[in-house]
């Protein structure tokens, strides 16, 4: 906005509102091309997921579970694709990602090539990965792609019903 109106008062206002469009896409930019991520755990007595930095949380060592907040789009793939091998490498003993997908309102073509490449990657390491609350209009792009057919897990309704269902799969409780 200070960039608008300096424009406007020092040059004029076509200059202003060029150079505030402009500035709010570079930021834009900015700031979903690094979507906050974070490893998500079970409230104690609840079916309600939250990020293990910010709240005491039951988590299994065999199941990583990873909330995306922020569209999925090219300017954020790369990114998606370097750190979610990050946070796998901290648990040894993983044999399932659930990606919690509440977070995601949009997904294009770049994002998917990286997912099918994580899902890959993942898969040669024995790692199943499966998605949760997915959105209709994400789903409705994964089914028209084909990704699903590249996923190695499911896809749940809700997070509770994925965390359960695969530790169920794993004979744990």
């Amino acid at each position: 906005m200070s960039l608008t109106v300096l424009g406007v008062l020092l040059v004029n206002v076509e200059v202003g509102i060029i150079a505030g469009v402009i500035a709010s896409i570079f930021l834009h930019i900015m700031r979903t091309s690094h979507p906050h991520i974070a490893i998500v755990g079970l409230l104690p007595d609840s079916q309600h997921f939250r990020n293990i930095e910010r709240y005491k949380v039951e988590t299994c060592s065999t199941i990583v579970t990873i909330r995306i907040d922020e569209s999925l789009y090219f300017v954020n793939a790369q990114y998606l694709e370097d750190k979610i091998p990050q946070y796998i490498a901290d648990y040894p003993s993983a044999k399932h990602l659930i990606l919690m997908c509440s977070g995601v309102n949009n997904v294009d073509l770049s994002a998917l090539d990286s997912l099918k490449k994580v899902i890959s990657d993942l898969r040669e390491r024995g790692i199943t990965v499966h998605l949760s609350e997915v959105k209709g209009p994400v789903m409705d792009i994964l089914q028209h792609s084909q990704f699903i057919e590249n996923l190695s897990g499911n896809i749940y309704v809700d997070q509770f019903t994925a965390y359960q269902s695969v530790k169920a799969d794993n004979g744990q409780k």
